[in-house]
């Protein structure tokens, strides 16, 4: 063997080693984003999920609206990314409780039974104006002492929140997507998609509310969204008695 075709045999074998030591390490880092990502969720690989339906309350039809719809489509990709399962169950046919499976809770308390159960089991500090009739606080929230109103299409907010029960180590968590609009619901599916991992370092398995503000959404659908406050510590405390008689502040579009 001469020296040029030691050479040449070297060669490849030095850059089938690099080769297979890079897809080594790529497939390491993949694995533990994966298992964190998962641990955030709650979904094991092979385990089970549930995706809960809101209505749409301006139909007098089971029906749900479209943006609930495409909220609904990013969370059960986030599933599978987990290589979970999912099922979809409407709010009306939901009858078990929480911590056994990680629950996706979607739309809110006006047009979900099992967000008005959450919330009021778990965010005592939170009231939703449902009040059908106009006027200047329909669909309002009021947390603790603030009060944050609707300007449809200009300013409209939404919570996400990660709840878990008790203190289990092994209870799954339930994510809620309760906005005041139904583009607010996917505006928060999509704001957790894009911002799990940075929630996950910031929060880890513990349980967190977000007030979030969706700017412009006739002109820029769910895709801009604010981070107002983090609202954990006030979403979980009592409501003051008097909060929703005198609100410190009330919180509109400028």
């Amino acid at each position: 063997m001469n020296d040029d075709l030691r050479n040449i045999i070297l060669g490849v074998v030095a850059a089938g080693i690099s080769a297979a030591l890079g897809w080594l390490a790529r497939t390491s880092l993949w694995r533990r984003s994966l298992r964190r990502k998962q641990a955030f969720f709650g979904l094991p690989e092979n385990s089970e999920s549930l995706l809960v339906v809101n209505r749409d309350p301006a139909t007098s039809e089971p029906a749900v609206h479209r943006f609930d719809v495409f909220a609904l489509l990013e969370l059960a990709a986030l599933i599978k990314d987990c290589r979970a399962n999912l099922q979809v169950v409407t709010q009306d046919n939901v009858q078990q409780g929480f911590g056994e499976r990680t629950e996706f809770c979607v739309g809110g308390p006006g047009s979900n039974r099992r967000m008005l159960a959450h919330m009021s089991a778990m965010l005592p500090g939170v009231r939703v104006n449902v009040d059908p009739e106009p006027g200047p606080d329909r669909g309002a929230f009021q947390i603790g002492t603030e009060r944050y109103r609707l300007d449809p299409g200009v300013t409209e907010y939404v919570l996400l929140a990660r709840l878990t029960a008790g203190q289990r180590p092994d209870a799954r968590p339930v994510f809620l997507f309760c906005g005041q609009r139904a583009i607010t619901n996917q505006a928060a599916t999509r704001y957790l998609a894009r911002n799990h991992q940075r929630l996950a370092r910031k929060h880890g398995r513990n349980s967190f509310v977000l007030l979030l503000k969706v700017v412009n959404s006739q002109a820029y659908g769910p895709d801009v969204v604010e981070l107002v406050e983090d609202v954990t510590r006030a979403a979980q405390a009592p409501l003051p008695p008097d909060a929703t008689e005198t609100p410190r502040a009330s919180h509109r579009a400028s």
